[in-house]
């Protein structure tokens, strides 16, 4: 932890937004060096102009890649495009509408030139797909989430409205590196662009009473706070205030492309998390002024809950209250319908699924995988650790198939107005039926070749029968949900669990462990866990 974490950011801290947007058109990348190539991580590509990572030479390509990847798969409908408020995001739209245009796709962006949340373009594909109309839409958002103020992000959402799956981003990727190798001559660009538009604010929430039960938040008269943290999201909470005559302050109304306002992270960077204590400092220090406060990151998947009487709520917690509350309230969805988990969320939700009588269905990290069961309704409520999730509208159909930060924010309130207690009261009442676990992630050194070793291990390779002196019942390396591969590893007994995978960026892997018994029982799962991970690697 660092010791600025949870203080304001000083000059010091910003980046130099005049050299970051130079450096996106100036610099060129080499894709014989990894660290400038395209690759598309669980959400995208991500990267900074600073480091020759996300750079005009890539936004082109890549947006080449996309035109000939979705041609490939007979999507010939619009092409809906959104940014969030990072720097780099428009410059990278632009690059991106130059590319569409010239290759002749119907692009729609925002009618007021705004910012898009990734859930409102989720959503606007979904509906037009659903429309029956005879073609099918896909979309671009241009977001890097919740990272530092210096980075880019670009990712792409096929007709389903949520995540690419590995085969897509595998194939764009490789497209377009070649592409970057050829000197980008195969790009096709013009400078005319002019796409049409589309109201993707005006067309969300007004349909948010459809998924969220509005009348029951305005008869109570939550006094609700929400902090947009300087992301996509400002305009969504004033229209929504607006739009259905909520008790609702936006208590920051700041857009700041180098986040200024914000209060560092753990590591002393400026980062836009609203599930992390330290980035959230400044909106706890609020949590008596509202009957709930909540936060967004720059792109609205994700969600921080913020009470009165327990402040900011640990995201496993939230999402534990929010399935119960649901699965209780949705009379219209289906009664085979799954609570959908990531493989690194607590296991108090398993608890709660078997107390609700409902199929728990456990997955790999990575929101992608809940995109089936989303849209056929067989899967409810789909959440991960990370604090995204999103679930059915009332009747049961799909509502987005991307994290909504928004609706999960909107929920608290719900909860509040229907039950009369707050989401972290409602918890406290889950650990006293369940147990109260302490859940932690960690990390430990590794090198590339271990970390390569561990994306592809095999539970039989765990050769430990006891963790933390209790017996082993299950070594994972397929999630139990869909039998898919988790680039990992997962150890469980009655009374814990640890999963390790491999850090995407950095030599290191991340062990995910949670114990019911209580903290210093963790530490010991933590230990165990890094010998037991170690021994099977050969470290």
């Amino acid at each position: 932890m660092n010791d600025r974490a949870g203080t304001p950011a000083t000059a010091d801290d910003l980046v130099d937004l005049d050299a970051l947007i130079a450096a996106y058109h100036e610099r060129v990348p080499d894709v014989s060096v990894p660290e400038q190539k395209v690759v598309f991580g669980t959400s995208g590509h991500r990267g900074s102009s600073l480091d020759s990572a996300f750079n005009d030479t890539h936004i082109a390509a890549i947006t080449q890649a996309i035109v000939e990847y979705r041609t490939s798969q007979g999507t010939d409908g619009p092409l809906f495009i959104g940014r969030d408020t990072h720097a780099l995001s428009g410059p990278a739209e632009r690059t991106a509408l130059e590319v569409l245009a010239a290759n002749g796709v119907h692009v729609l962006a925002d009618s007021e030139n705004g910012y898009v949340p990734t859930p409102a373009l989720s959503h606007a594909i979904i509906a037009y797909n659903r429309a029956g109309n005879a073609d099918t839409a896909d979309g671009i958002v241009i977001t890097p989430s919740h990272n530092p103020p210096r980075d880019g992000g670009f990712k792409y959402n096929p007709p389903h409205g949520g995540p690419a799956d590995s085969d897509a981003t595998s194939w764009i990727a490789e497209r377009a590196n070649a592409i970057i190798a050829g000197g980008n001559a195969e790009v096709q660009r013009t400078e005319h662009a002019s796409p049409d538009r589309y109201d993707f604010l005006g067309a969300y929430v007004a349909d948010l009473e459809n998924i969220i039960d509005i009348d029951a938040i305005k008869r109570a008269g939550v006094k609700i706070g929400a902090d947009p943290l300087g992301g996509a999201s400002l305009p969504y909470w004033n229209r929504i205030r607006d739009h259905y005559g909520l008790d609702l302050t936006v208590v920051n109304p700041d857009v700041d492309p180098t986040w200024s306002f914000m209060t560092l992270d753990w590591d002393g960077k400026i980062r836009m998390d609203p599930s992390s204590p330290s980035a959230m400092a400044s909106v706890v220090a609020r949590k008596d002024d509202f009957d709930v406060l909540t936060g967004n990151d720059a792109d609205s998947d994700r969600h921080g809950i913020v009470t009165p009487d327990g402040g900011l709520m640990n995201p496993n917690h939230y999402l534990a209250v929010a399935i119960e509350y649901l699965y209780a309230h949705r009379p219209a969805w289906r009664d085979d319908a799954a609570i959908g988990k990531t493989l690194v969320s607590s296991s108090i939700i398993d608890r709660v699924a078997e107390s609700l009588g409902r199929r728990l269905w456990e997955v790999p990290v990575g929101f992608k995988w809940f995109v089936p069961g989303l849209i056929d309704g067989s899967v409810a409520f789909g959440g991960e650790e990370s604090a995204g999730a999103s679930f059915l509208r009332t009747d049961g159909t799909a509502w987005t198939t991307d994290k909504d930060g928004i609706i999960l924010a909107l929920l608290a309130s719900e909860i509040i107005a229907v039950t009369g207690k707050t989401p972290s009261q409602l918890y406290d009442e889950l650990t006293e039926r369940f147990g109260a676990p302490v859940y932690q992630r960690v990390d430990a050194a590794a090198s590339k070749e271990q970390k390569a070793r561990l994306s592809k291990l095999d539970g039989d390779a765990i050769t430990a029968e006891t963790l933390a002196g209790d017996p082993i019942t299950a070594k994972l390396s397929k999630a139990p949900g869909n039998d898919a591969a988790v680039g990992g590893v997962k150890v469980v007994t009655d009374k814990a669990w640890f999963a390790a995978r491999p850090s995407g960026t950095e030599d290191v892997y991340k062990i995910y462990a949670e114990s019911f018994v209580g903290q210093e029982h963790l530490e010991q799962v933590q230990r165990e866990a890094k010998e037991i991970v170690d021994a099977a690697l050969g470290a």
